[in-house]
C-alpha cells in the first residue's frame, strides 16, 4: 500500500488496519518519523494511550523539530491525566505555530488545569475532607409550581418514578435538583455498607444479566431495557462500571441505574469502572455535563458516591466480575480484594489500579499496558489466578469489541462492552451476558446502537453540549 492508503485507512476510520499497516511500513522504514506519528494518531483514536505516547515520543527522537509529534504526545499525556508533560508539549506547538487556534485552545485548556491541580494540592489538608452532604439543606429546597417532572414519593424510588423518570430523559429533560440530591444521598449510603467484592448466590433457576460499559448512551441503555426487561426481583442485573463520560446523556445513565440500585439493592448491582474517577470525568466530559446541568457541588457529591462503587462481584463462588482486569503481580487472592479500601481515588499501581485498567494479552505472561496503566495479561496469568482462587473464568470490560463481546484464554476471560456506535463512529454492536445458576455458562445477546425518533433533537442537543469537560482535548489531528 501506498502513504496516501495508510492515511485513507485513518480518515475512514479503520484504525486497526491502520496500525497494522503502519506497523509493516515500519518494518521495512524504521526511521520515518510520519509513520511512528500517524500511528499515534490510530492507537490515540483507539485509546491505546500508552502506545500512542511510545509512537509520538519515537517520533520525535527521529525528527524533533516534527511538530505534529509534540502535539499527538501532548494528546497523549492528556489522556493519561500526565497534565504537566501535556503543557510543555503544547507549548512548543503553540510557540511553532502561533495561529493554530485549536493548539492555543488546548494548551489554555491544558494550562487551567495544571493550575486548578496546583491550587488543589496547596489547600490540602491532613483532615477528613468534609462531606457534600455536610452542607446540603436537601429539605428546604423548593420544588417550583411550574416543574411537572417525577417527584420521589415521600422520598423513596418507586417503579412508578423510575418508569416516569426514564420518560421525562427520553424527552431531554431534567430531574429537578432536589430530587438527584436526595437520590445521590440515600446511594451514597447504601453503597457505602457494601464491601469491595460483593458476593451473590443464584438459585438453578435464577438468571443474572451482566452489561459493560454504558458511556452516557441513554437511549441504547433504554434499549437494553426493552430488550431484556426492567431490572426486578426477578430480572436482576449487574452493570460492570463505566456508566459515564464520552456520551453526552451521562447524569441520565447514571441516575437512572442509581434509581434502580436504590428501588432493588439486593437486585441490581454496580461496579465502579475506570470513568468513575475525577481525572476520567475532568477530561472526558462527566464533570462539565453535571456543573452545565446541575452545579460543580453536585459533581462533587457524585465524586464522593463513585467511591464507594465495589469493585468486584463473585457468582456462586465461581464467575468473577470486575471492570479492567487482572493483576500485575501473582498471588492476589479473593481475601486481598476485600481488604482494598476503595473510598478514594484509585493509585496509579497496585490491584485497585489493575482491576479497574488492565486488560488481557494472548501472548503468555504479562506487558505493559498500551493504555500507559497497569498491565496486559495473559492466559497463563489468568489460569494461575483462576486456579489459587477456585475459580471457573472472570468476567471483565472495559474495551470496546466488534461484535460487543469477545471471549479470551481459553474461554476463561470474557469481555462485555454495552455502549454500541461507540462515541458515534466505532461502529461496533453492544451486548450483553445472561448467567444461570444452573450451569453459570455464558449466553451472549447483541444489539445495534439506537437512533432516537428525534434524531434531529438530539443531534442539536448533543451540539450543545460540546463544551463539557476536555473531551475535544482528547481528539487529535
Amino acid at each position: 500500500m501506498c502513504y496516501d492508503s495508510y492515511t485513507a485507512l485513518i480518515s475512514d476510520k479503520d484504525y486497526e488496519n491502520a496500525i497494522k499497516y503502519y506497523t509493516d511500513a515500519l518494518e521495512l522504514n524504521p526511521s520515518n518519523a510520519v509513520y511512528y506519528s500517524n500511528r499515534s494518531l490510530a492507537y490515540l483514536r483507539t485509546e491505546c494511550y500508552g502506545y500512542a505516547l511510545g509512537d509520538a515520543t519515537r517520533a520525535l527522537e527521529l525528527d524533533k523539530n516534527y511538530i505534529k509529534g509534540y502535539y499527538r504526545r501532548a494528546t497523549s499525556n492528556m489522556a493519561l491525566g500526565k497534565f504537566k508533560a501535556a503543557l510543555k508539549d503544547y507549548e512548543t506547538v503553540v510557540r511553532v505555530r502561533p495561529n493554530d487556534k485549536d493548539a492555543k485552545m488546548k494548551y489554555q485548556e491544558c494550562n487551567k488545569i495544571v493550575k486548578q491541580k496546583a491550587f488543589e494540592r496547596a489547600i490540602a489538608s491532613d483532615e477528613l475532607k468534609r462531606s457534600v452532604v455536610d452542607s446540603l439543606d436537601i429539605e428546604n429546597m423548593t420544588i417550583e409550581d411550574d416543574y411537572a417532572g417525577p417527584k420521589l414519593e415521600d422520598g423513596n424510588v418507586t417503579l412508578k418514578f423510575m418508569k416516569d423518570l426514564m420518560a421525562w430523559f427520553k424527552d431531554q429533560n431534567k430531574l429537578h435538583r432536589k430530587c438527584a440530591y436526595q437520590m445521590l444521598v440515600q446511594v451514597k449510603e447504601v453503597l457505602s455498607k457494601l464491601p469491595s467484592l460483593v458476593e451473590i448466590s443464584l438459585k438453578e433457576t435464577e438468571e443474572i444479566t451482566i452489561c459493560g460499559d454504558t458511556h452516557g448512551q441513554y437511549y441504547d441503555l433504554l434499549n437494553i431495557f426493552e430488550l431484556n426487561g426492567l431490572p426486578s426481583i426477578t430480572n436482576p442485573y449487574l452493570f460492570n462500571g463505566d456508566f459515564v463520560d464520552r456520551g453526552s446523556f451521562s447524569v441520565e445513565v447514571i441516575l437512572t441505574l442509581f434509581g434502580f440500585k436504590l428501588l432493588y439493592p439486593e437486585h441490581f448491582h454496580l461496579l465502579r469502572g475506570n470513568h468513575e474517577t475525577d481525572n476520567m470525568n475532568q477530561m472526558y466530559g462527566f464533570e462539565g455535563e453535571v456543573k452545565a446541568k446541575y452545579t460543580a457541588q453536585m459533581f462533587q457529591l457524585f465524586s464522593e458516591v463513585f467511591q464507594w462503587l465495589p469493585l468486584t462481584q463473585c457468582i456462586n463462588n465461581k464467575v468473577l466480575v470486575m471492570h479492567g482486569g487482572l493483576f500485575s503481580e501473582d498471588g492476589v487472592t479473593l481475601d486481598d480484594i476485600r481488604k482494598i479500601d476503595r473510598n478514594r481515588q484509585p493509585p496509579d499501581s497496585g490491584p485497585m489500579c489493575d482491576l479497574l485498567w488492565s486488560d488481557p494479552q494472548p501472548q503468555d505472561g504479562r506487558s505493559i499496558s498500551k493504555r500507559g496503566v497497569s498491565c496486559q495479561f495473559g492466559p497463563d496469568v489468568t489460569e494461575r489466578f483462576l486456579e489459587q482462587n477456585k475459580l471457573q473464568y472472570i468476567v471483565r470490560s472495559h474495551e470496546v469489541k466488534a461484535e460487543g463481546y469477545e471471549v479470551t484464554h481459553s474461554g476463561k476471560c470474557i469481555t462485555v462492552f454495552s455502549a454500541p456506535n461507540y462515541c458515534d463512529q466505532m461502529g461496533n454492536k453492544g451486548a450483553y451476558i445472561h448467567l444461570r445458576g444452573s450451569d453459570l455458562k455464558p449466553e451472549f445477546h447483541q444489539f445495534t446502537a439506537v437512533v432516537s425518533a428525534n434524531s434531529a433533537l438530539r443531534k442539536a442537543y448533543i451540539r450543545s453540549l460540546n463544551s463539557y469537560g476536555l473531551k475535544r482535548m482528547i481528539s487529535a489531528r
